[in-house]
């Protein structure tokens, strides 16, 4: 459609209005901060997350080596225990080397003993360790104090107590004491071996020259 002016005057231009810019500085500042904060926490997020990762890291180590050091563990108690078994087996030799070796002598010294003492005889003697259970029967009380003072004097026994002395009521025609004690095995050590006696000549009598033949009287 086309406007005809029949006036002649000339028709004045619209003004524009001026655009406020007061009111968009604050939601630029508030998108600036947005961004701002986004960065921020984005950064955060990363250092956070890269701290986990290496907590993660010590505790998965931590773990291994716990791991390994209960392994560790595990085979030290086993080295203890058969360390153990080995020991009481090592204790168990000597215990019956010593036992061995030094049976006889016991025997011996027992033996001397009991033949130093009248009117007792020994029926049993049981060995344990280093401990010596005897049982036997005399003939009076006094033939078993006597026995006891021979075993302490021999060096041989230690801690020599009586356990019981009774008297035997079923052999009625002879009085009979019956008796129990325990003596501790401690042999002396040996000391050194003194050298023998150098055997000394024997004294050989001298000779006497024989006696004048008598004259003959004329």
């Amino acid at each position: 459609m086309i406007r005809i002016n029949l006036l002649g005057q000339i028709r004045p231009k619209a003004s524009r209005r001026p655009v406020d810019t007061g009111a968009a500085l604050p939601v630029l500042f508030i998108g600036a901060g947005l961004i701002l904060g986004v960065v921020v926490l984005g950064f955060l997020y990363y250092s956070w997350q890269q701290q986990l990762n290496a907590e993660n890291t010590k505790i998965k180590t931590l773990q291994a080596q716990k791991t390994e050091l209960e392994n560790i563990k595990l085979q030290v108690e086993s080295f203890d225990k058969q360390k153990a078994v080995l020991q009481q087996r090592v204790n168990t030799i000597e215990e019956l080397q010593r036992d061995r070796t030094g049976g006889q002598d016991l025997l011996d010294m027992v033996a001397n003993t009991v033949s130093r003492t009248e009117n007792l005889w020994l029926t049993t003697m049981t060995r344990k360790g280093t401990s010596l259970s005897i049982e036997g029967s005399s003939a009076s009380v006094n033939a078993v104090a006597n026995f006891i003072t021979a075993l302490k004097r021999s060096g041989y026994f230690q801690k020599v107590e009586i356990k019981e002395t009774k008297q035997d009521d079923k052999n009625s025609a002879v009085q009979t004491f019956n008796f129990q004690l325990s003596a501790e095995i401690t042999p002396p050590q040996a000391g050194p071996v003194a050298p023998p006696p150098q055997a000394k000549p024997a004294n050989i009598p001298a000779k006497t020259a024989p006696a004048p033949a008598p004259g003959k009287k004329g």
